[in-house]
């Protein structure tokens, strides 16, 4: 079963409704997420990851091989 970046962008955004979301993936296993989201405000990384990665749940090392993120709070983004 593969996964397409619509349908991660579309479950992160589920389960993080304050959060902005792109997704890039082409080989339909493999993808790359920027995640801006404030409820990530005083999370260290680690803790912001396990925050999106519960959004896509079993489908993590299954139809979801590898997910590289960037997650930032509004503010972090809004300085890069």
């Amino acid at each position: 079963m593969s996964m397409d970046a619509a349908r991660i962008r579309a479950l992160i955004e589920q389960g993080l409704p304050d959060a902005q979301v792109s997704v890039e993936g082409e080989d339909g296993v493999h993808f790359e997420a920027r995640v801006v989201c404030a409820s990530f405000a005083g999370k260290l990384p680690l803790a912001r990851h396990r925050m999106v990665y519960a959004t896509l749940g079993d489908l993590m090392g299954g139809a979801i091989h590898a997910l590289a993120l960037k997650t930032l709070t509004p503010d972090e983004a809004s300085r890069t």
